[in-house]
């Protein structure tokens, strides 16, 4: 299965600026990142791909289908989990998937067993008959990754997926996601960079409606090789910086205030070679 994203632009309006300009990706199996700060265009891509918006210009092949002019091909085996997924509180998890089955068309018998394996796979069973209204927001997003893949999609969009949720339910839900990758394609949106650096087969930077980069992460981070500095500095000093430098982090520990530096030489005498993060070659890359 291939998804093919071709010179792809979005514009609101005849005189507004573009929200995607010109945007090329090729999706295969495993899970793609789609990273970059609120407002970079990431959300208008995804509707865009699930058929929710038309492009200005461009076009998206769903194996090698045009999906504007045969949508259906795409959304046959397309799972999609929007940023603003809305439950009905008062509904327990059984009910409020029987309902969005239905909605789907399935079967009362192909949507029971259906069902009954995606409460197993997203570890919803003990919880199945409680009211959503007092789930945890981790396992409401488990809730949304199962009304998502009710009809097994292929392609499976997840769009700011962990917004709210505490680390320990971050991680669940990341790796509940690589568990997912084997045979599909997925999606995530999200800005914000641990969710895709332990899971992402690859990973696409956006700002600005711009694809500034999309490759592997360890290529990613290879950009930075040999430009990321460990400075040790006086807080008073931290502004001037800033201004100067692009700074990626700023820890306080025992010795001093540390700054992560990204920059082609060393600042000063003091500083010293770190190892490079996914997160520096994300600032220096969306700079």
């Amino acid at each position: 299965m291939k998804l093919e994203i071709q010179s792809i632009s979005k514009q609101y309006g005849r005189k507004a600026p573009f929200s995607l300009q010109n945007v090329d990706l090729t999706f295969t199996p495993g899970i793609v990142g789609l990273l970059g700060p609120n407002g970079a265009g990431k959300s208008t891509l995804m509707n865009i791909i699930a058929t929710l918006l038309k492009p200005t210009n461009g076009r998206i092949l769903w194996n090698d289908q045009d999906i504007q002019k045969q949508p259906n091909a795409l959304r046959r085996v397309l799972g999609y989990l929007p940023q603003d997924f809305g439950v009905y509180p008062n509904l327990n998890a059984i009910e409020f998937l029987n309902y969005m089955a239905a909605l789907k068309g399935l079967s009362n018998a192909a949507a029971k067993k259906r069902i009954d394996e995606l409460l197993h796979l997203l570890n919803l069973e003990t919880a199945a008959h409680r009211p959503i209204g007092g789930y945890s927001g981790g396992m409401r997003q488990r809730v949304g990754i199962a009304q998502a893949l009710r009809n097994d999609p292929q392609l499976l969009i997840v769009d700011e997926p962990t917004v709210g949720l505490d680390p320990g339910e971050r991680i669940r839900f990341r790796n509940l996601l690589a568990d997912l990758a084997s045979e599909r394609i997925i999606i995530l949106s999200t800005h914000i960079v641990s969710d895709v650096e332990a899971t992402a087969s690859s990973i696409a930077l956006i700002n600005q409606g711009r694809l500034l980069r999309h490759a592997e992460p360890s290529a990613l981070i290879g950009s930075v090789e040999g430009r990321v500095w460990d400075w040790v500095i006086d807080q008073d000093a931290l502004p001037a910086i800033k201004e100067a430098h692009l700074v990626s982090q700023s820890v306080r520990r025992a010795d001093g205030l540390h700054v992560r530096v990204v920059q082609d030489h060393a600042q000063a005498s003091d500083a010293r070679p770190a190892v490079p993060t996914l997160e520096d070659a994300y600032l220096s890359l969306a700079q």
